[in-house]
């Protein structure tokens, strides 16, 4: 018995040593969850990347989370970030690094968030994409279109600025953005605005306060649009939009105007099929 003792004491050490070298259980996983190329920093990544007591989801240790901060099961948060009081982050949502969210901010399911600041009492609906590389390409003397260099110290909402360009992408309080929305970098839009969904708003657009966009209204790039402005859906803006008012058409001009137009339109026609 005391002999066998010893060699079980000294299996009992290796097998301790050899679990040290172990990584821990779903830390594989958690690599390939992160894009790793390899388990080798499952590690590295299990060190760098801890659970969150409040929701079950990951935040890298250098965050900055208010403890009342709820980030839901498989949400990960990355290097950098900051989460203020009573924000919530859902499932499968990845925050990255240098993000800030503000406080009792709603992030929803899949949404993904890069180089951008989320204010206060915002909701995020899920699988909203915020914060990316602007739509932004040129053709090289070869005839191949190639994309324009983005900035990577912008901070921005929605579509990232380019290096070449001077103010970030704003959207103002209070403003409700629908689905299918795209919003170009350098836009800024004031509060209380209202968006339906397949807006299209072109970069450099510059929107006031408590303006109204139909559904599947187009704004080109530098407009400017004064505020309590309303554009009828399909309408088409070409150039600045300077007084408050109703406007329709393609391109945009006052309601009344565009209604002449249709009008007309429709009157010239039925003459002419009258005439063949």
């Amino acid at each position: 018995m005391s002999a066998i003792l010893p060699r079980t004491a000294r299996r009992a050490a290796q097998a301790a040593l050899s679990l040290r070298s172990v990584p821990p259980s779903g830390a594989s996983h958690l690599v390939r969850f992160l894009g790793g190329a390899s388990a080798a920093d499952a590690g590295t990544a299990s060190m760098e990347f801890v659970p969150w007591h409040n929701g079950g989801g990951i935040l890298h240790r250098t965050v900055s989370v208010d403890p009342t901060a709820v980030v839901e099961a498989g949400a990960i948060v990355h290097s950098g970030a900051v989460l203020g009081q009573e924000v919530v982050v859902g499932s499968g949502a990845v925050v990255g690094p240098s993000v800030s969210i503000g406080q009792s901010t709603r992030i929803g399911y899949n949404v993904v968030l890069s180089n951008c600041s989320v204010g206060d009492f915002c909701t995020i609906h899920n699988g909203a994409s915020i914060g990316q590389d602007g739509f932004g390409f040129f053709v090289d003397e070869d005839g191949q279109v190639k994309k324009k260099p983005q900035a990577s110290d912008h901070h921005c909402r929605f579509v990232r600025a380019r290096l070449i360009t001077w103010r970030e992408t704003m959207i103002g309080d209070h403003t409700k953005i629908d689905n299918l929305v795209q919003i170009g970098h350098n836009v800024v839009i004031g509060k209380c605005c209202m968006i339906c969904g397949q807006v299209g708003i072109a970069g450099s657009a510059t929107l006031g306060n408590y303006v109204t966009l139909g559904g599947r209204v187009a704004i080109r790039d530098h407009v400017t649009i004064a505020s309590k402005v309303r554009l009828a859906a399909n309408s088409s803006v070409t150039k600045d939009i300077q007084k408050a008012g109703d406007y329709g058409g393609f391109p945009a001009v006052p309601i009344n105007e565009w209604r002449r137009q249709t009008a007309n339109l429709r009157f010239f026609s039925k003459k002419y099929d009258a005439k063949r």
